[in-house]
């Protein structure tokens, strides 16, 4: 009997995840030499180079044995592997096998436990139908059956996980900018108002822009979108409109002063998106924030609540978007992006820089504020929170959806059912 039907490194995965928590029958357990075994502590799980588990306590016969154990699905996996030429495992003192495939009872003298006859097969028989399972989650069908408390306390290390992932990212771009941390939240919002489908290209025009000089004339509205558009290339040259007129005027000037190259018109998608998300919606949005917020990071180290950085994103483009959502095509009325659009620039962009912001600065307050303002905002809604709330999974904040994006991508998505609190739980139930 195989230890699973899946791939070795996956199988071995399950191999180490029974060792560690003792997830076997560890009554009469012997070694192949018929010595008894008895393990007063599996050891460290060595996550690097070397031997699988450090600081093992294992007795064998009257013995106690301190040192590394090293686990193979199969005994011949040591030579195979090259170990016994590896001055790493020179220390170690137990040989752990799910099969013993060779004869003899040691591994270049030392001691060989086969852990096979000890595993329950329904664990096995559970972790393979996870692994097999082709509905929205692996373990669908079970998951309700894992108790509040553990949901609650995973869910809280999700969000944190997810926060420092998206901090990762801003990080670079302080490295990139010497710590500028008002340039880094104007290319974190650029691009998450661009989210999803133009979040690059939205990128990529912050980042072909001196903040400075956005900074500098950020009382002058025209000069904010000449820059904007012109250096999105979005302005005609042969237009008639006075507005578009005016901001060709200014652009040009400032082009032939700093030497700007503008994106091509290719970088944007308008095909299949509401009116309000089109891409020249979104940098007339940009322009009246820079306007009419300025030094937007500043503001939001001070924010008492969730509540006031959504009121500083609610800013009210210039009078000609009120009737246009495209250069020269006018419209009775625009609709602006609504509040889960400035919902998502908070989740996706302001708190993880200001949890970020605590981090670099070694204080806990601001981690813990940018945590308390996204259990503030509601949950998300979109197809994966769908599919959380028909297996009965609830999430009353932005912070528990947030946790659940993350838990789907990361865990559910990839099969790691084994890194996962509820699959670590519903595998081991009943279980040694």
């Amino acid at each position: 009997m195989t230890i699973v039907n899946v791939d070795p490194l996956l199988a071995e995965e399950l191999f180490q995840h029974i060792w560690q928590f003792r997830l076997f029958t560890q009554s009469a357990l012997t070694t192949l030499e018929g010595e008894p075994l008895h393990i007063e502590h599996p050891g460290q799980h060595n996550r690097h180079a070397g031997p699988d588990f450090t600081a093992a306590r294992i007795r064998i016969g009257e013995t106690l044995w301190v040192g590394n154990v090293e686990l193979h699905l199969k005994t011949s996996d040591w030579f195979r592997h090259g170990h016994q030429h590896d001055l790493q495992y020179r220390n170690v003192i137990l040989h752990v096998v799910f099969e013993h495939d060779m004869k003899g009872g040691t591994t270049n003298g030392i001691p060989i436990l086969e852990l096979q006859p000890a595993v329950p097969k329904l664990l096995l028989q559970r972790y393979e139908s996870l692994r097999q399972s082709a509905a929205f989650v692996p373990c669908a069908a079970q998951v309700t059956d894992v108790p509040s408390l553990i949901w609650t306390c995973w869910k809280d290390r999700l969000l944190v996980e997810r926060l420092e992932q998206k901090a990762d990212t801003f990080k670079g771009w302080l490295l990139q900018t010497q710590y500028d941390w008002e340039e880094v939240c104007f290319r974190a919002i650029a691009r998450a108002a661009g989210m999803p489908v133009n979040g690059e290209a939205f990128l990529h025009l912050a980042q072909s822009l001196p903040y400075r000089l956005l900074a500098r004339q950020q009382h002058d509205l025209t000069y904010l979108e000449a820059l904007l558009f012109g250096q999105a290339g979005m302005l005609d040259d042969t237009a008639t409109d006075p507005y578009i007129r005016g901001l060709q005027r200014e652009y040009h000037y400032l082009q032939h002063k700093y030497h700007f190259t503008p994106l091509a018109a290719g970088h944007w998608k308008w095909l299949r998106m509401r009116p309000a998300s089109f891409p020249s919606m979104k940098i007339a949005f940009l322009a009246a924030l820079l306007h009419k917020v300025p030094h937007l990071f500043s503001r939001m180290l001070d924010a008492p609540d969730a509540a006031c950085l959504e009121k500083l994103l609610q800013v009210r483009p210039s009078d000609y978007w009120q009737t246009h959502y495209k250069f020269g095509k006018p419209v009775s009325r625009t609709q602006m992006p609504g509040t889960r659009a400035i919902h998502n620039i908070l989740i996706n962009t302001l708190l993880p820089l200001l949890y970020l912001y605590g981090r670099e600065k070694g204080d806990t307050r601001y981690q813990e504020k940018a945590i308390a303002f996204l259990r503030q905002l509601r949950a998300e809604e979109n197809h994966v929170m769908t599919g959380w709330n028909a297996l009965n999974i609830k999430a009353d904040s932005a912070g528990q959806s947030q946790a659940l994006l993350q838990l789907k991508q990361y865990y559910c998505d990839e099969k790691h059912c084994l890194k996962c609190a509820v699959g670590a739980r519903l595998l081991r139930s009943d279980i040694a």
